[in-house]
Parts: structure tokens; sequence; C-alpha cells
């Protein structure tokens, strides 16, 4: 659908006051003046699609929750009407009938897919608006952030949230809190910068503390741990999938069951291991966790055990674990059967879903 992108390529920032203006004529009080452009960016990113399935995802998440939130399914059809005047009015010349009436179709499937995602969404807010008050950089490709949320944010260890910065409107991406909630409300979220990451890029080397971000709903990204159960655990986590298990390890050591933590912690070489202050803190101050790091291409890190995480695991598996993984792709795309043929129960296998931690850009 070139034309179509092209059309909203050409459409900038301001658009969204415009997109405003005209909903607030044809159906005043519908949406808060302050939320425009976080609903008129992601729904005018949807309809033009192109996203892969963990950022088209996010976009469903975030618009479900917002239309649930605001009421807006009865008027999906004048918000859709205002979108799209406000795209022709901005993509002026390119806007033709026959572009008008390729959108309007593209528009119709995004507007029932929310529809879909809304019947789903759970009540509360669509979004929350958060502060950066801290930006480490630990390696020059990954970068640590605590942000406070201006309203608390109710997620719980293990899930995962979409993330968007005002320099991207419109694009959210997956990041898990690698911790569970403090009682000050802040969130630390560790984030990766791949290539061709653009909202990753952003995180990374260019947000500073001071500067706004937005997040999403929580969502289930199959890592949650079951507290009716007090099972040991088997951690196993690759680069930045170390966050949310740290979460999980946070959330053992706020309430004690007498459950043993073995978290295997993934890395290319000991530089890579780039959350190893907190790390070893925990591991300093309980003594049911055992952390065991894992360099894949490191000849020189001993004590500290060589080979890929997945395989260092497997050494320190006892019968009866629940094992939880996250990690990239390589590491996760045949843990779940190489657990399998070991004869470790399909119920105590939890691997984190690919729509967050898969394809996170």
């Amino acid at each position: 659908m070139p034309n179509v992108t092209a059309a909203w390529a050409s459409v900038d920032d301001r658009a969204a006051g415009d997109f405003w203006c005209t909903l607030e004529d044809r159906r005043p009080g519908l949406l808060p003046h302050r939320d425009a452009l976080l609903f008129f960016t992601a729904l005018g990113r949807l309809m033009v699609g192109g996203d892969d399935p963990a950022n088209r995802a996010a976009l469903l998440t975030v618009l479900g929750r917002a239309y649930r939130h605001f009421d807006l399914l009865p008027h999906a059809t004048t918000i859709g009407d205002a979108l799209l005047a406000t795209i022709a009015r901005r993509a002026h010349p390119l806007w033709t009938p026959q572009l008008a009436t390729t959108a309007e179709r593209a528009l119709h499937r995004a507007t029932h897919a929310v529809r879909r995602a809304a019947g789903q969404a759970g009540d509360g807010r669509a979004w929350w608006h958060v502060q950066v008050i801290g930006h480490d950089r630990p390696s020059p490709d990954i970068a640590i952030l605590t942000v406070r949320p201006w309203r608390r944010l109710p997620f719980q260890p293990g899930q995962a949230v979409p993330v968007c910065t005002p320099r991207r409107p419109g694009h959210w991406r997956w990041l898990s809190p690698a911790n569970a909630p403090r009682a000050d409300g802040t969130v630390e979220l560790h984030v990766r910068a791949v290539p061709d990451g653009t909202v990753s890029h952003d995180l990374v080397h260019r947000v500073r503390p001071g500067e706004q971000l937005w997040l999403g709903p929580p969502g289930d990204a199959g890592l949650r741990l079951d507290l009716a159960r007090a099972d040991n655990l088997l951690l196993v986590a690759g680069g930045t999938g170390l966050a949310p298990l740290r979460a999980l390890v946070e959330q053992v050591a706020a309430a004690p069951d007498g459950r043993r933590v073995t978290l295997v912690v993934g890395a290319r070489t000991f530089t890579d291991l780039y959350d190893a202050i907190a790390l070893d803190k925990l591991q300093c101050a309980h003594d049911w966790l055992t952390i065991v790091p894992a360099f894949s291409d490191d000849p020189c890190a001993e004590p500290a055990e060589q080979g890929d995480a997945l395989t260092i695991a497997v050494r320190h598996h006892v019968p009866g674990r629940e094992i939880y993984l996250c990690g990239p792709p390589t590491m996760l795309a045949g843990a779940r059967s190489r657990l399998r043929a070991l004869g470790v129960p399909a119920a105590h296998i939890h691997v984190a879903d690919s729509f967050a931690w898969t394809l996170r850009h």
C-alpha cells in the first residue's frame, strides 16, 4: 500500500491538533486534547500497516484499551472520518479519489482489528506518562532507564509493556520492567539498540533524564510466577532478556516462600554482562539465590562457566523445578523442544512470548 504510506509520511505531528479539532467539531468531548497525539499517530500507523507482529500487537494493545477507556467504539466511524479528512488535507495533492478509496479500506481493516482488541482489553488507562529520571549506559548498545510514572503503573513481574517516545510518536515497542513494583513507583527498563531499530536507538542513544516517555498497558509475556506454588526456579536469561527474570527474583525476595532460585545469565563475554552490580547485590543479599554467569565466547572467563546460557542451564537443572527462559531468538527457538527431550514436563517450561521478546526494535 505504498500510496497510503506516502500520504501518511507527509503528515507531521502538528496534524494531531488538526485531527482533534475536526473530531471536536463533529463530536465534542469525545477525546481529551492531551491524548490526541498518541491516539492519532497510533491509529494512523495501524492503518498504514507494515509493522512486524510485535509492533502491531503493541498498537492494538494501546488502541484497544483507548477505545474501551474513552468509550469510543460507538463513534468509530466519526473517528475514522476525522482521521481521513486530516490526512487528506495534509497530504494534498497526493490525495486522489483512488487513494481515498484505498485508505478507507485500510482504515476499515484497522478499525475492525481495534474492535476485537477492545473486546479483549481490560479496564483502566490506555497509557501512562512517565519521566526519565535515570539513563545509564553499561555498554555502547545497552541502556538502563529508570522512569517515574505520573500515576502508578499497575504491573506484575514478568509482564511486558509497550513503550513510546515523543521522538517517534506512533511507534510502540515492547519492553519489560526489570524490577518488582517499588514503593516509589519507579520502573527500570533495559533496552538494547538493534540494527534498524528506531525506538530502541533513540532510547539508548538520544533519550536523556528529564524527557518524557509513554507506557502502554502491561501485558502477559508468559513469564509470570504462580504464587499459589512454591516450586524451585531455574531462570535462564540471554542479553537484555535478563530484565523480566531479575524482576521475578525481586518478587521472590519481597515475600520469601522457601523456594530456591538459580539464575543463569548468558552473555558473549564478561564485558557484555551489563547488569553485574545489581546481580552481585542480589547474590549477596539472599542465600537462596544462585547466580551463574555463562559466557559463550570468552576463553578467559574462568571461574565462570563457558557455553551458551541454555546449555549451562541444563547442567544445573534439577527435576521438579519450574524453568523460565527469556533471551534472543537463537536461544528461545529450540528451547522448549530441547527441554522436553530431557524429560522436563511441558507445564514446567515458561518461554517468553515471541511478541514481546524476539522482536524488540
